[in-house]
């Protein structure tokens, strides 16, 4: 793929994230490759790393900071050396912002999985975010910000083969023991669980196998996946996360819910883009027809992650895990 068709497939992703989309072009407009991706995206994110050395407000810094995190995880989309020193770069910086900008923000690890607690101590509801195949705990900050503007608190994770975990560790079918794992360290009796992409199938396993989820949403997360009909591209990345394309294989023949739906028995939101056609990939249309208490929004014009119609489904999400955890409008 040329790098102004590779730019355009991840325009909206990349908008979703909350990147300048003017700085965007100007960043990907530049690229002679889609290998210069990865050092391109870098050198923008270290670019925001001086501004918050020379900004005149630690508010200022802590934006800048966050900016630089989303540009370190936007350098982890295109296949490089480079991935596992974005991801730690990304993962470095949004720590620091939190340091400015939420100094009671806690870093939270433990076998598998890392992330950081944000909000209230007393907040009535804690809401855990898995990300999936390419994604990280830095892509999602608005969806963690429209949860913390309702008043509950959020753990954005990584986990295995995820994020600043990429590097050292590989997928595993079994999420549900390392969310049990999370909610063992939060140390709560019930959570919200919204997962994206592939973690929209982590989520739901989650939510089929431990009890303490009492919320659950999922976002352009497959019902299930067939390899043989994955485009490469898709296969490639998985085989990079699980450890080899026999792994990947072998993952991939365990993303199946049809067994697991029925077993969800917290009420459960699918959100699904109309547009959002990957070969191998079923929607989650059944999921939700399935699960006992599963509600189904399809948005006619989204794409993968709905980047491009957040207003058509973030707040709804948002409001789905607030009212269902504190029994209360939000």
């Amino acid at each position: 793929m040329n790098p102004a068709d590779f730019a355009a497939a991840q325009w909206t992703r990349a908008t979703g994230v909350g990147v300048d989309p003017h700085e965007y072009h100007r960043v990907t407009a530049g690229l002679a490759s889609v290998a210069d991706w990865g050092p391109s995206f870098l050198s923008t994110g270290r670019g925001y790393l001086q501004r918050a050395e020379h900004a005149a407000s630690p508010v200022s810094a802590g934006e800048h900071l966050l900016m630089a995190a989303r540009w370190f995880h936007l350098a982890t989309l295109a296949p490089s050396a480079e991935s596992p020193r974005a991801a730690a770069e990304a993962d470095a910086a949004l720590g620091r912002a939190l340091a400015v900008l939420e100094p009671g923000a806690r870093r939270v690890s433990g076998e598998g999985f890392t992330g950081w607690l944000r909000g209230p101590s007393d907040a009535p509801g804690t809401v855990v975010v898995v990300p999936g195949l390419d994604s990280a705990k830095e892509e999602f900050l608005d969806l963690v910000s429209a949860l913390l503007a309702r008043g509950l608190a959020v753990f954005a994770m990584d986990g295995p083969g995820q994020g600043v975990l990429a590097a050292t560790t590989t997928f595993v079918p079994d999420y549900e023991r390392v969310v049990g794992r999370v909610v063992d360290a939060l140390g709560v009796a019930r959570i919200g669980l919204v997962g994206l992409s592939l973690g929209g199938y982590f989520a739901a396993r989650a939510a089929a196998s431990e009890p303490r989820v009492a919320a659950a949403a999922t976002v352009s997360g497959p019902f299930r996946l067939d390899w043989d009909e994955l485009p490469e591209p898709v296969r490639d990345i998985m085989a990079t996360r699980a450890g080899g394309a026999d792994a990947a294989h072998e993952f991939v023949r365990h993303v199946d819910l049809s067994a697991l739906a029925p077993r969800i028995a917290a009420p459960l939101l699918v959100v699904d883009g109309g547009r959002d056609v990957i070969p191998g990939v079923t929607n989650g249309e059944r999921l939700a027809r399935l699960a006992p208490r599963g509600t189904y929004l399809s948005v006619p014009h989204g794409d993968h992650l709905l980047g491009n119609a957040r207003p058509d489904w973030l707040p709804h999400l948002a409001d789905h895990l607030t009212h269902t955890l504190t029994g209360a409008q939000a």
